[in-house]
């Protein structure tokens, strides 16, 4: 008789040849391949990503997994990217609401054909804005406006109220448009089987929401308009890459797929050199040579020798939490922590308690006796009543081997851990800090990112001096501290809840935040010094690769982690979320499910710890 686990899988692979079907028919692509996992949904020329199921999938789960194979589907039906490019507008916020009324089209136009159709890519929204905002909405701030112009214009199309959590998200900006939505987006529902005039009408909305619609930079002339014009292979891949989702970011940490294909920084790649108008850019390569020559440089100190420049420094910034945000907002996002903290705090718990028993029964407790200061020794109680001027009464617990530790938590805080992974990962960090912290070991929390998307003033910097070739780095990067290694946890304990903040969490560039964070370990006085890395994908900041060889910040950062691994007395430890970081670093793990933090976390640990007990 077959085992339910058997009939299940059976099922899967019926509903996968189902979807497979379905999606070639309404693609008109005989030829269109599916494939299943942790990531997408993203379509490739003529293959599809799409997430599978989950192990018990609900009625819930299958409809949010039609939802997005219809979407890609009916994106390469009914999307010409070549045609959609031409009026895209040069202003990244324009070019976003552009982008997302166009998925609204096409998706219209499924919806108008098949009823079932419709209720899939509802599902598929609901489920998207669920894990994007796993915080209440209190004002437009929370909420970019390209994603409330989606809402409105799907709402006011089907003539279909917005309920739960894509009404939260959207409340606030209908508040602030003042206007009806039926009017604002009446004459988009007349055209949208017309792909060239509806994108006449978003232009036209554009305008009356007094948002730049241009296509050209502002500034420059026709000619350098034309030279600036993106080839369609560029724009099928980026196109491709957007996978048919209104998320600020991709599924492994990809750029902000509302970026615009920037196609006349990418002509900038053909500089050399001799090219570049910066001073700051000329200057970085001197140390680099006069460096070369030693015979111990290293790209941990001197990485415009291993290939790596950035533009300037300027711009970036090393902050506190309470840097970012006023106490109440911190008190106000640890609270939010804490709800989501019920149903996993238990569990959680539950390990890191085995861990601290496990770590305590190592300690080999030893107490120095008949000392002048310290503790009063229980033992000598008799003497101090008997002759209290008596100088050695006191004990003190002497300095173990196992206490001489420091452990810190680098944390990914790119976008696309946006929702779940990055509560867990709060969570997390929260609770092992608490529980090393008992154990005597001292723990730093840390988290990287950048300021802005698409490159922020470090880009500005770069135009304005002609965008020289290959200027290296181009983001503003930003490094957070939440807990310094000598902070108690109780006072810091808010700090935390800043991860839970919209907004905050941008690009990734790994290579630098890993040097930061181990030139922090190394001016610590502990003589063991751990380095946990948590992340849920490879490097990427889109302002930086648009103008830079595809693999310039992936390089870096295998240029780093070997050079920690292999000359550094840093123990260097990383655990991926739904990404494979074992093809980056010798000790690591990579789990699919960002539920299993803890229990990564707690092995990698429990091994080292378990390295040193038997080296002993």
């Amino acid at each position: 008789m077959p085992s339910s686990t058997n009939q299940n899988n059976t099922a899967k692979e019926k509903f996968r040849e189902a979807l497979k079907g379905c999606a070639r028919a309404v693609s008109g692509n005989d030829e269109l391949q599916m494939t299943f996992g942790q990531d997408g949904p993203t379509m490739t020329g003529n293959t599809a990503l799409i997430p599978d199921l989950p192990l018990k999938p609900t009625y819930t789960d299958v409809q949010v997994m039609r939802g997005m194979t219809d979407s890609l589907s009916l994106k390469a039906s009914c999307h010409d990217a070549s045609a959609h490019q031409k009026r895209a507008p040069y202003d990244a916020e324009a070019k976003m609401i552009y982008d997302a009324l166009e998925e609204v089209r096409y998706e219209m136009v499924g919806s108008q054909r098949m009823a079932g159709m419709e209720e899939n890519l509802w599902a598929r929204q609901q489920k998207e804005l669920q894990t994007q905002y796993v915080n209440p909405v209190f004002s437009t701030e929370d909420v970019p406006l390209h994603t409330a112009l989606s809402l409105l214009a799907r709402e006011a199309m089907l003539d279909r109220p917005l309920v739960g959590k894509a009404q939260d998200v959207a409340k606030h900006w209908r508040e602030e448009l003042s206007k009806n939505s039926e009017n604002l987006f009446s004459s988009l529902l007349d055209v949208i089987h017309d792909q060239d005039a509806y994108s006449s009408e978003v232009i036209n909305l554009l305008k009356s929401l007094n948002i730049d619609a241009g296509t050209e930079k502002p500034g420059s002339n026709e000619g350098e308009s034309e030279n600036e014009t993106i080839s369609e292979d560029e724009n099928d891949m980026l196109e491709d890459q957007d996978g048919g989702l209104p998320d600020e970011d991709s599924s492994e940490g990809e750029a902000d797929p509302s970026d615009d294909s920037e196609g006349d920084d990418r002509e900038d790649t053909d500089f050399n050199d001799n090219s570049m108008g910066d001073g700051e850019a000329e200057q970085q390569t001197n140390p680099a040579q006069e460096q070369a020559a030693l015979p111990n440089f290293s790209v941990l100190e001197v990485p415009e020798a291993f290939g790596y420049k950035i533009y300037t420094k300027r711009f970036d910034e090393v902050v506190t939490a309470e840097d970012l945000a006023q106490p109440s907002e911190l008190d106000r996002l640890r609270t939010l922590l804490d709800r989501q903290l019920e149903t996993l705090n238990r569990a959680v718990s539950r390990l890191a308690n085995k861990l601290q028993r496990k770590l305590l029964a190592q300690q080999n407790r030893a107490w120095e006796f008949d000392l002048e200061e310290g503790t009063l020794d229980a033992a000598r109680l008799s003497r101090v009543v008997t002759d209290p001027l008596s100088p050695l009464s006191f004990r003190q617990e002497a300095d173990t081997e196992f206490r001489d530790t420091v452990v810190t938590l680098l944390i990914d805080n790119s976008g696309s851990m946006r929702g779940r992974p990055i509560m867990i990962a709060a969570s997390c960090a929260d609770i092992f800090a608490r529980t090393l912290e008992r154990c005597g070991v001292k723990v730093e929390i840390l988290g990287f990112t950048t300021k802005a998307w698409k490159g922020g003033e470090a880009r500005g910097a770069w135009e304005e001096a002609g965008k020289p070739g290959q200027p290296g780095r181009l983001n503003d990067i930003r490094h957070i501290v939440y807990k310094t290694a000598d902070s108690p946890w109780r006072r810091v304990r808010n700090n935390l809840g800043l991860m839970m903040r919209e907004g905050l969490l941008k690009e990734n560039i790994d290579g630098e935040a890993l040097t930061w964070a181990h030139k922090r370990l190394l001016a610590r006085p502990e003589q063991r010094r751990i380095l946990m890395v948590i992340s849920d994908g490879a490097p990427v900041d889109d302002s930086t690769l648009s103008v830079n060889p595809g693999n310039f910040l992936e390089q870096h950062l295998r240029n780093v982690i070997a050079e920690i691994e292999d000359r550094s007395k840093v123990e260097l430890i990383a655990i991926g979320i739904g990404h494979d970081v074992t093809r980056y670093y010798k000790r690591a793990v990579t789990i699919t499910d960002a539920e299993d933090l803890a229990g990564a976390m707690i092995d990698k640990l429990t091994e080292l710890f378990d390295e040193k007990v038997k080296k002993k």
